[in-house]
């Protein structure tokens, strides 16, 4: 296996990060398609969240962005399936691109997918009537395509781990669960103490309070620290452990 270093990484990160995008515009329905629940939840259920009394539209929006992330980048693994069904993974794998940058490629080209998704659940948002401030909104984003290069190196390592007609199936069953624990759809203060303490075992929750003190604009608040620091703890072992399993797997 070759490895490379220094600029010529960097030149073909970026190379693979085009390839993997001019791939993923041909399908453009996908990309859109990924934004429809949290988009129709937006739309639905929203103005009900709102008049509710529950929460405001800077507490939903946020909840929404987590959740894209998780269903969204959660389901990327479906590509790799794809791509090894065709013989285009193996392809992949005869070039002088190491393994690390073949993944990375993916999951950076995810995340700016995951961007663009989340700045029209935004901008729909703020029609709505969600009221945030700028640079809040700009720092979320930032905090969201970070989850998503996490969510989306678990994607394609369970992808390459079991079975493709189950990867599916557990991952709707892993991903559900963790978007309701998370607090996304409802704060997890009006939850029992339960799964209140149940809820902050996952790094979703954190995610989710750290965006909605960041559309308040709290940047200073525990929260946003919290958010930061468990984000990137999980990005760090996620990516890890999609690394090691994808060069085990195109060794």
């Amino acid at each position: 296996m070759t490895t490379l270093t220094g600029p010529t990484t960097a030149h073909t990160l970026a190379a693979l990060i085009g390839y993997y995008l001019r791939g993923t515009l041909k399908n453009r329905f996908a990309i859109v398609f990924g934004a429809v629940q949290p988009f129709l939840y937006l739309v639905l259920f929203g103005p009900l969240f709102d008049r509710s009394g529950v929460g405001s539209w800077a507490v939903l929006v946020p909840g929404l962005l987590v959740q894209l992330g998780l269903m969204s980048a959660g389901m990327v693994g479906f590509t790799i399936v794809f791509d090894q069904r065709f013989g285009v993974l193996e392809r992949l794998r005869v070039t002088p691109a190491s393994r690390v940058a073949l993944l990375l490629g993916r999951v950076f080209k995810d995340g700016l997918v995951l961007l663009v998704q989340a700045v029209v659940i935004i901008a729909a948002g703020f029609f709505l009537g969600l009221r945030a401030p700028l640079p809040g909104v700009l720092l979320g984003l930032l905090l969201m395509v970070v989850l998503s290069v996490g969510m989306a190196s678990l994607s394609y390592a369970a992808a390459l781990t079991i079975k493709q007609e189950l990867f599916a199936p557990v991952m709707s069953t892993v991903a559900i669960p963790l978007m309701l624990l998370s607090g996304a759809l409802l704060p997890m203060s009006l939850a029992p103490a339960w799964l209140d303490a149940v809820s902050r075992l996952t790094p979703f929750r954190y995610a989710v309070e750290a965006l909605r003190a960041l559309f308040a604009g709290a940047y200073a608040s525990p929260d946003v620290l919290w958010g930061v620091l468990v984000t990137s703890a999980f990005v760090v072992i996620a990516v890890a452990m999609g690394t090691r399993i994808f060069q085990r797997e195109n060794s």
